[in-house]
C-alpha cells in the first residue's frame, strides 16, 4: 500500500454509540453462498475508445484474420478475454459474462425463444469451452417478450405471446401478463434452454421500480419477471445464479421480493464512463456507488437481521488495463474500491481488458488473505460506523466493521474518500492527509477488549490494540484490518 496506517490508542466517543446489532448473509433463493466473481463485457463494450481491439463476438478475429495475429493488430473478442480469466485468475474469478448485444435484438426462435446473434456468438460452444476451462457463462436479458414474436406459440402450450404479453416497453419487447396461463411457460422455455446451452448465470437487467428508464418506456413495476425467472431457474436441469439491475428500491415491499427470488441486486446505476471516453471509471462515480451501498445497509443495522441476498456494486474497474489514464483510478483509489466491494459482499465481477493486467491489478485480485476475507464478508458484510458517534451516516472520513463472528473475529475499514466530487452524499472538503480514528466503543465491540490487528493486504500482525484503530488516509486511501480477540493466555 502506498501508506503506511498506525495503530494508537483511539478517542472514546463522547455520546453512547447505538448498538452494533448482527448481520449476516445465509444461503441465497438459488443456493448460492458466495458472491459472484468472475468478469462482464459491459465496461470493455461501451468504453469503445479505452480499447478499440475489443469486439463484441466470440473470437475477434476469424481464420481468415487469422495471419493478422502476425502483425499483432488482430481484434480480440470474448473468449480471448475468458481464456486470461482461466489463466491469469485460475479457480478465483469463475464467471465470464455477456452483456447487452449477444442475443437477437428484436425476434427469438419459432416460440419466441431468446437466441442469440448467430454472426456474433455460439452460445452452446462458448459455454463447452469455458467449462472445459472451470468457469462458467453468463448471459444478459431484459423483461418482456419480443413485440414481433406476437403471433408465435409458447413452447409446450396452444398460447400465442400476443395472447399474454401486450404493449411497448421501449425495448422491443412487449409486457407481460403474469396473471395468464402461458407468462411462466414462456419463461420455462428460456431457462430450459439457457441450461441445454450451459449457462449458469442470468443478470436481468432493467427491473423496476428503482431503475431509471433511460428513454425505455418500462412499467412502474417489473418485480413479477424476476419471480418467473426464479421460479424457472428453479425447475432447470443446471443451477443458475440470478442478478438483477439497475439500481433497484430497497423499501421493505421490493427488498422482500428480491430477497426470496434473486442472488444478487444492483444498489447503483452503472459507474463505468460509457460513451466516447478514454477511461473506464471517475472517482466521483466509485464515492457515489459507495454511498448508495450504505444507504441501502443502514437499513439493516437496526435489529439482528440475516439477509439472503448480496449487493452488486456494479463492475469492478482496478485492473489498469493500459496504466492510470485509462482505468481513471490511481493506486491508492484501486485498493479503496477493492476493500469496499470485497466488505461489502458484493459481485466482483471485472470491467477491465483482462489481458493488460498490470502487476498491481493481480497482486489486488489474487491476494491470498484478501480474498479470505472476501469469504468472511460474504457472511459479516461491513457496515458504517461514523468516529465520533457510531451512527451510520454518510461521512468523508469513514469507518465500518463486518462481524463479529461467532469466535469474536471482526473485519475493519477505515477510509479517506477525498473531498465530495459531487456525488459522495458526504458534502465536506478536507484535502490532504486526514486521521481517521474510531474507537472499540464507537465500532459496538467491547471497551478495553484487546485485539491483534491484522493488516488484510500486507498480511502481517501490526499490534495488539485495547481502545482502537487510527490512520493516516490521503484522498482516496484506506486500511482494511481483521481483529482478532486476544484471550489472557495469548499476550
Amino acid at each position: 500500500m502506498p501508506f503506511l496506517p498506525t495503530v494508537v490508542q483511539a478517542p472514546f466517543s463522547a455520546g453512547i454509540p447505538p448498538p452494533l446489532h448482527s448481520l449476516t448473509i445465509g444461503t441465497t433463493p438459488n443456493g448460492f453462498n458466495i458472491p459472484a466473481r468472475g468478469w462482464n463485457s459491459w465496461g470493455l463494450q461501451a468504453n469503445p475508445n479505452v480499447n478499440p481491439r475489443f469486439l463484441f463476438n466470440q473470437r475477434g478475429h476469424s481464420l481468415i484474420d487469422a495471419w493478422k495475429f502476425y502483425l499483432s493488430v488482430f481484434n480480440l473478442g470474448v473468449l480471448e478475454q475468458c481464456d486470461h480469466l482461466a489463466s491469469t485468475l485460475a479457480g478465483i474469478y469463475t464467471y465470464c459474462s455477456l452483456d447487452s448485444g449477444w442475443s437477437q435484438p428484436s425476434h427469438g426462435d419459432i416460440h419466441g425463444r431468446i437466441i442469440p446473434d448467430s454472426e456474433r456468438f455460439d452460445i452452446k460452444e462458448i459455454a463447452d469451452h469455458l467449462h472445459a476451462e472451470g468457469l462458467h457463462l453468463g448471459v444478459y436479458v431484459v423483461p418482456g417478450g419480443f413485440r414481433e414474436d406476437m403471433n408465435k406459440t409458447i413452447l409446450g402450450t396452444h398460447i400465442q405471446i400476443g395472447e399474454v404479453c401486450t404493449g411497448d416497453n421501449g425495448l422491443a419487447r412487449c409486457n407481460w401478463n403474469h396473471t395468464m396461463n402461458g407468462v411462466q411457460q414462456w419463461h420455462n422455455s428460456v431457462v430450459n434452454q439457457f441450461a441445454e446451452w450451459g449457462v449458469d448465470f442470468i443478470k436481468l437487467d432493467f427491473i423496476t421500480p428503482g431503475s431509471p428508464n433511460h428513454g425505455a418506456k418500462l412499467p412502474l413495476n417489473e418485480t413479477l419477471d424476476v419471480v418467473a425467472y426464479h421460479k424457472a431457474i428453479k425447475n432447470a436441469s443446471r443451477p443458475m445464479r440470478l442478478d438483477i439491475s439497475w439500481k433497484l428500491a430497497r423499501d421493505e415491499t421490493h427488498f422482500g421480493i428480491w430477497s426470496k427470488n434473486a442472488d444478487s441486486f444492483r444498489t447503483d446505476q452503472d459507474i463505468n464512463e460509457s460513451g466516447s471516453n478514454t477511461t473506464l471509471a471517475a472517482w466521483a462515480t466509485v464515492q457515489r456507488a459507495i454511498d448508495n451501498y450504505r444507504q441501502y445497509i443502514v437499513m439493516h443495522t437496526r435489529k439482528d437481521e440475516k439477509l439472503t441476498l448480496y449487493p452488486d456494486m456494479d463492475n469492478l474497474y482496478i485492473g489498469n488495463s493500459f496504466g492510470e489514464d485509462h482505468d481513471g483510478l490511481n493506486k491508492a483509489q484501486r485498493y479503496t474500491i477493492m476493500n469496499h466491494w470485497m466488505g461489502a459482499a458484493s459481485n466482483l465481477m471485472l470491467g477491465n481488458d483482462l489481458t493488460k493486467l498490470d502487476a498491481t491489478g493481480i497482486q489486488i485480485l489474487t491476494n491470498t488473505f484478501a480474498l479470505s476475507v472476501a469469504q468472511f464478508a460474504s457472511t459479516y458484510p461491513m457496515r458504517p460506523r461514523n468516529p465520533g458517534t457510531g451512527y451510520g451516516h454518510a461521512k468523508q472520513l469513514q469507518a465500518w466493521i463486518g462481524g463479529p463472528d461467532v469466535a469474536g473475529k471482526a473485519m475493519v475499514l477505515l477510509a479517506n474518500y477525498g473531498p465530495d466530487q459531487g456525488q459522495g452524499g458526504f458534502n465536506s472538503s478536507l484535502v490532504g492527509t486526514q486521521t481517521v480514528s474510531i474507537s472499540w466503543s464507537e465500532l459496538g465491540l467491547s471497551r478495553g477488549a484487546p485485539y491483534r490487528i491484522r493488516d488484510v493486504w500486507k498480511g502481517q500482525n501490526v499490534g495488539i490494540e485495547r481502545y482502537g484503530l487510527s490512520a493516516a488516509l490521503g484522498a482516496g486511501e484506506s486500511w482494511l484490518v481483521m481483529l482478532t480477540p486476544v484471550r489472557p493466555w495469548g499476550w
